[in-house]
């Protein structure tokens, strides 16, 4: 029997802010502290109405303590815990599916600065929560100081869950089949340093490790390799070592991203590409999803290899229930999140890379010549700004185009024959978002500087990577770090 608790008035509220899109995520201790994680987990053992839950955690400095507080709340709500250590986001996921658990708890903040933890959520079979189905719910709960007590207090359990982890994405290839590569892997002192080694030690590759000691206060780089910057490290050791190829992890390694032999990084929608050929090769006509932001060289490559490219908005909340209504085999985004239907529709960047090298395997050329057979295209990248309101901006471009009508699927989408633009506001910041692809760099140049003139006011100068740095004279929208990116950028979410 269950009795729903309220707060007391000197229980000390939990910050809004943290409740995200996707996840739950804040600085420690200003906003997450050991009080919100044990409300927050009683929180989602209200959500998923008691079960079992497998609970993983990152190797940030305030991981263990929010680990130990977040069971403290599932297991006075009457939730059993199953204990998995140290684990990668993706290994959480493996687990939830494989011991059928009814939901997970990862304790991460995936690629922030070390001041940050959080908490990514699912269900059974790894089915994500977000704002709209579950995090709201949960946020308002706590609000309220409303939980639900139980008279059986859960008991907690550990289970080590890697060696099975992975034996699961070896499945995926032929290990035999693989070239012996030189791969130099920069884990960003995250969990890639752990998950990794695992793998390699089973495949007939050289592996060159780079910052595989966990580390939660990131002492060589950011674990955000979505930051070109975090990747000059990688690019380095790869051209100095002669590698075949670089491999950049995020700091709870369920994203991956790969830099050619030459030390270029490749979007995220480029190696959604190089897999979808990968899983297509075993299963010819199958269903591919990509998100609005990848390249034209996605779909039109995914139906060159014979497949069924779907187009769906951004976020992983909403790919993998789309996924499941097309019965799609694969699924990737931009920002290096890639899907698999025999991962429970989970995303595992190190899934991904293992496909990925298998067919560099049977491609006989560098990875650099395969992506030029694959990608004719010249992208911007992901370029950011602050802007007083993301809807009225969005209303002043439409306003700027009137004799077009938008693809109003994730912001605005305008499609021409010869190039094509998204933009739209952040999931998880106030950031405007633009992304530009053209067929030749020139006419990118001219868009990108047309677009910012909309959105930051007038312009002195735009220049793609490789040339001057772009100059900005703001008087709209507000410049953010942003990205001109290469050929083939590695975009942000």
């Amino acid at each position: 029997m269950q009795n729903v608790k309220k707060r007391t008035p000197t229980e000390p509220a939990v910050a809004p802010d943290i409740f995200k899109g996707y996840d739950i995520r804040g600085t420690v201790p200003e906003q997450l502290n050991p009080d919100a994680a044990t409300r927050v987990g009683r929180a989602f053992a209200r959500e998923l109405k008691g079960g079992n839950v497998a609970v993983g955690r990152d190797m940030r400095m305030s991981s263990d303590e929010l680990t130990e507080a977040l069971v403290v709340g599932l297991l006075e709500s009457g939730c059993d815990v199953v204990d998995l250590g140290r684990v990668s986001t993706d290994a959480l996921y493996f687990a939830v599916g494989h011991l059928g658990t009814d939901g997970g708890v990862m304790v991460t903040a995936s690629h922030n600065p070390p001041e940050y933890n959080g908490f990514k959520l699912c269900r059974r079979n790894a089915e994500p929560l977000s704002r709209a189905d579950g995090i709201a719910r949960m946020q308002e709960a706590i609000a309220l100081g409303e939980w639900d007590a139980s008279e059986r207090t859960g008991k907690r359990s550990s289970r080590a869950i890697l060696d099975e982890f992975r034996d699961h994405v070896l499945s995926f290839i032929d290990p035999g089949q693989l070239k012996k590569f030189t791969v130099v892997v920069d884990a960003g002192n995250g969990m890639a340093g752990v998950t990794v080694p695992m793998v390699f030690e089973r495949l007939p590759c050289r592996l060159i490790p780079m910052y595989f000691d966990l580390d939660g206060r990131f002492p060589n780089h950011p674990a955000n390799p979505i930051e070109p910057a975090n990747l000059k490290d990688l690019q380095a050791r790869v051209r100095a070592e002669k590698a075949d190829f670089g491999v950049a992890f995020d700091g709870d390694a369920d994203r991956m991203f790969l830099v050619d032999e030459t030390g270029q990084p490749l979007g995220g929608d480029i190696v959604t590409l190089l897999v979808a050929r990968g899983v297509l090769a075993k299963s010819p006509g199958a269903a591919i999803l990509y998100n609005l932001i990848c390249s034209r060289a996605v779909p039109e490559g995914i139906a060159a290899a014979g497949g069924r490219a779907v187009r769906t908005p951004v976020g992983h909340a909403l790919i993998k229930p789309l996924m499941k209504r097309e019965n799609a085999l694969f699924g990737g985004e931009h920002s290096g999140h890639f899907y698999f239907q025999k991962n429970w529709y989970a995303d595992s960047g190190l899934i991904a890379l293992l496909v990925a090298m298998e067919i560099l395997s049977h491609a006989d050329m560098p990875l650099s010549e395969l992506v030029r057979t694959i990608d004719p295209y010249k992208r911007s990248g992901e370029i950011n700004s602050r802007v007083a309101s993301v809807p009225k901006m969005l209303e002043k471009i439409a306003s700027s185009l009137p004799d077009q009508i938008p693809d109003r699927t994730d912001g605005l989408t305008y499609n021409w024959h010869d190039w094509w633009f998204n933009v739209r506001g952040s999931n998880t910041e106030p950031l405007l978002r633009l992304n530009i692809e053209a067929k030749t760099a020139d006419l990118l140049d001219e868009k990108t500087a047309w677009l910012l003139g909309i959105v930051r006011g007038r312009r002195k100068a735009v220049t793609r990577p490789g040339r001057k740095k772009e100059k900005t004279v703001v008087s709209g929208g507000e410049a953010v770090r942003g990205q001109t990116g290469r050929k083939n950028p590695i975009d942000r979410r």
